[in-house]
């Protein structure tokens, strides 16, 4: 899909990895929708992009996303592009996770992010094209202590964004997931619990705009899964069963 002229949707879009796609995204000529929590970073963001749409939008509420999604079409009569990119971490070991801080995570980064995709294929459906992208997390591709939890959710948004990859074929919507590393946000200081883990210490942090560029990439190419690189790289994958492919692993980080 070409970014120029398309809308797209960025959730998580008031700091990090969310406000940098949004700017690389408005600065390739895309007519950009901002969505998050926090109205002010949103609306002070906004005046940085002008003619940009903040949405103040709690992902965790699926009428917070209807009616992201009307004010989007209603504004440009069309949606092309939604950047499921709202969530957090949680950093600690499985004997010491609490079930109420795993099943909130979840909730943000995997429940969200399907109502978010359920949400725009109505739209995408019409358009016969559309392009989503999830983030997920190059931990999902390796074992490491003390991301259990957090690398499960993102293990699971792979495995539904691949799924739905294969539902949505022939419909001109692409599902894409992105990995990003170790990244140089506020992340690691807003996570649900825990704290780094020592592994994730020694690889040097990416810039925001890295993992922005491998979301402009997935939109662009429709590639399954990008891993975030100078330059981005799709992640060669591997067959299953029925000819399903899985991605393989790669070095990791937050």
């Amino acid at each position: 899909m070409e970014i120029e002229g398309a809308v797209c949707v960025v959730t998580g879009a008031s700091s990090g990895i969310g406000a940098a796609t949004a700017r690389l995204l408005y600065g390739r000529g895309a007519r950009v929708v901002l969505a998050a929590r926090r109205a002010e970073r949103l609306e002070a963001l906004a005046v940085d992009l002008p003619g940009a749409l903040a949405v103040t939008t709690d992902v965790t509420v699926a009428e917070d996303l209807e009616r992201l999604v009307a004010r989007v079409v209603d504004a440009y009569g069309k949606l092309d592009v939604l950047v499921n990119n709202a969530g957090q971490g949680l950093h600690v070991a499985i004997e010491e996770i609490d079930p109420a801080d795993l099943r909130a995570v979840f909730e943000l980064n995997v429940v969200a992010a399907l109502v978010g995709m359920q949400t725009v294929l109505p739209v995408m459906r019409s358009q016969a094209a559309g392009s989503i992208v999830n983030v997920s997390s190059a931990t999902s591709l390796r074992i490491f202590p003390g991301l259990g939890g957090y690398s499960a959710t993102k293990a699971a948004l792979n495995m539904i964004s691949e799924v739905a990859r294969l539902e949505l074929a022939g419909s001109g919507v692409t599902v894409s997931v992105v990995y990003p590393s170790v990244t140089a946000t506020e992340f690691h200081d807003r996570l649900r619990a825990g704290h780094v883990a020592e592994g994730a210490r020694k690889i040097p942090p990416h810039p925001a705009e890295l993992v922005g560029e491998a979301i402009a990439f997935a939109i662009t190419t429709g590639e399954a899964h990008v891993l975030v690189g100078d330059p981005p790289r799709p992640i060669i994958a591997r067959q299953g069963e029925g000819g399903q492919s899985f991605p393989t692993r790669q070095t990791p980080g937050s």
